[in-house]
């Protein structure tokens, strides 16, 4: 029994990547359950298995006391000292029994439950070595499609690709290579349950650092990556060391690296753009591969005016805004693009603008100093008239009395002559 038990260890141990002691756990639980199954389901039984010989030992305890309530479980310290002399009262006495003749029933009760906390360990497994891998790069083959998603076999186990965490227009077949990052680890009642996804950002991060050396080794560090999967991606990289130019390690030579990178994303463009800390460069060269003519921001709103040749209008805008939106998760700010010509035509209205506004404040200015000029000519005429009044009132040798509330008075008549007197 002890060596077909150690062949069976071994044999288990390298097809499921167990380790012995798991193993040997688990069988011992088994055949103790097959134990108490055959001695009538008595709860007192124990079983232990030697780790270098496998020999198995039954043996049931019970409870000394000085009269026993339940035969099964308890002795009398009379019958307890013939099997262990020093044994007291409230101690536990340890009785052999042979394991051996186990029936039919009790042997597949021991076979499934050596089943089950096989499949228990390899559940605890899995999930321990992949619970701090979330964030990670598994390669694996398509097994099957079922129920919306892609079984992928990573080696131990299987990993769920959904179909919405697939590249747009992405049909995988049973036996494809697939690669993906693991974006969550589940323990649910069937095991713990893999998810991965091509659609992450993080994933694309991932594949540069398995292509480029650089990255690995930490000569060049990635900023930050914008995505539409299946469309395209910005990756902002910089350098740590000036010897190193970020966008031709990410490149490549004549491409290799990058061109690895796009067959594996199906033919997804991406832009590498160098990280700069000045906003306005970083801003233009967000708009890869449009040619910037100048850049305006306002911080306070963190808003951006890029104006642009008037032929790369729509290559800086990008199919459907797809160019510009990803420029401006990438940068963080809010991007409004025009043309040159538009530009130039804006200017010319703030120029008009000025120019009219210049206009009218001359009008403006000239009808106020006309003004100015007449009354100073009413004020240089008013003392005039006033020195000339006085003048004619003197030549005509009127008296003030003539005069009764502005009407001229009646001219007295002369006196009659008197007569001589006689």
């Amino acid at each position: 029994m002890s060596k077909e038990l150690m062949l069976l260890i071994d044999q288990i141990s390298r097809d499921k990547g167990l380790p012995r002691g798991v193993l040997l756990e688990a069988i011992r639980s088994a055949l103790l359950s097959a134990a108490k199954k055959k001695y009538g389901g008595k709860e007192n039984l124990g079983l232990d298995i030697d780790e270098k010989t496998f020999e198995i030992n039954l043996y049931e305890f019970k409870n000394v006391v000085e009269e026993p309530e339940d035969p099964e479980a308890d002795i009398t310290l009379e019958e307890g000292k013939k099997l262990d002399p020093e044994v007291e009262i409230g101690g536990q006495i340890i009785i052999p029994m042979v394991f051996q003749d186990f029936g039919r029933i009790a042997a597949q009760t021991a076979k499934q439950v050596i089943f089950q906390r096989v499949r228990e360990a390899e559940r605890d497994i899995i999930y321990n070595e992949y619970k701090d891998k979330v964030g990670e790069m598994v390669s694996g083959t398509v097994m099957r499609r079922e129920k919306g998603a892609y079984y992928v076999n990573i080696g131990k186990t299987d990993a769920i690709l959904a179909n919405r965490d697939t590249l747009v227009g992405e049909s995988l077949k049973r036996g494809d290579m697939v690669k993906g990052l693991i974006e969550e680890i589940r323990n649910t009642s069937k095991g713990p349950a893999i998810v991965i996804s091509r659609t992450k950002p993080e994933f694309v991060s991932e594949l540069f650092k398995m292509e480029v050396p650089e990255i690995a080794e930490g000569l060049v560090k990635i900023k930050d990556v914008v995505r539409e999967p299946g469309e395209r991606t910005k990756i902002a990289v910089y350098s740590t060391t000036p010897s190193v130019d970020p966008v031709g390690a990410c490149v490549g030579m004549k491409g290799t690296r990058v061109q690895s990178i796009v067959r594996e994303l199906r033919g997804e463009r991406i832009d590498i753009i160098p990280w700069i800390d000045d906003l306005r460069m970083l801003i233009a060269r967000a708009l890869s591969p449009a040619t910037i003519e100048r850049v305006g921001i306002v911080e306070e709103d963190k808003t951006a005016m890029v104006v642009v040749a008037d032929q790369h209008l729509s290559v800086a805008i990008g199919k459907k805004g797809q160019n510009v939106r990803l420029a401006m998760k990438l940068t963080g700010w809010d991007i409004d693009i025009m043309s040159e010509t538009e530009y130039s035509k804006l200017k010319m209205e703030e120029a008009d603008q000025v120019f009219a506004g210049s206009g009218e404040a001359q009008d403006a200015q000239d009808e106020g100093e006309a003004a100015e000029d007449e009354l100073a000519d009413e004020a240089a005429e008013a003392p005039e008239e006033a020195e000339e009044t006085p003048l004619a009132d003197a030549g005509d040798g009127a008296s003030d009395e003539g005069e009764v509330d502005g009407e001229p008075g009646e001219p007295e008549e002369p006196d009659e002559p008197k007569e001589p007197e006689a």
